[in-house]
C-alpha cells in the first residue's frame, strides 16, 4: 500500500452493452470507466484517456460514487470535444453517459 492507498484495478474494458437514459433513449456503450471510490481529479483524468482512445460518435459510461466528480464531468466535456449524454443514479453510484464528437 502506498501513500495515497493501493492503486485500483481500472476497468476500462469494452463492454458493448446498452444503456437506457433517464428521457427512455437507448444508447450503445463501447468503454465502461470504473472511477467507484475514486475521488477528484482522477475521475476526469481517466474520462480524458478513455475519450481520447475511442472514435468519433463513440460513447463512455464512466460510474462514480464522488459527488464532487459528478458535478465535475459534465463541463469537462466541452474541453474532450465530447457531449454529456446524461448521468443515471443507481442505487450505488452515477452513471455518465459521453459521446466523442
Amino acid at each position: 500500500m502506498g501513500l495515497f492507498g493501493s492503486k485500483k484495478k481500472v476497468e476500462e474494458a469494452t463492454c458493448g452493452g446498452e444503456a437506457v437514459l433517464e428521457d427512455g433513449t437507448k444508447i450503445q456503450v463501447v468503454r465502461r470507466v470504473d472511477c467507484l471510490g475514486v475521488s477528484c481529479p482522477r475521475p476526469q483524468l481517466m474520462t480524458k484517456k478513455a475519450i481520447g482512445e475511442i472514435a468519433v460518435g463513440e460513447i463512455i459510461e464512466v460510474l462514480a460514487d464522488n459527488p464532487s466528480s459528478v458535478e465535475a464531468l459534465p463541463p469537462l466535456c466541452d474541453e474532450l470535444d465530447a457531449t454529456h449524454l446524461g448521468t443515471v443514479k443507481a442505487p450505488n453510484c452515477w452513471r455518465l453517459y459521453i459521446r466523442k464528437d
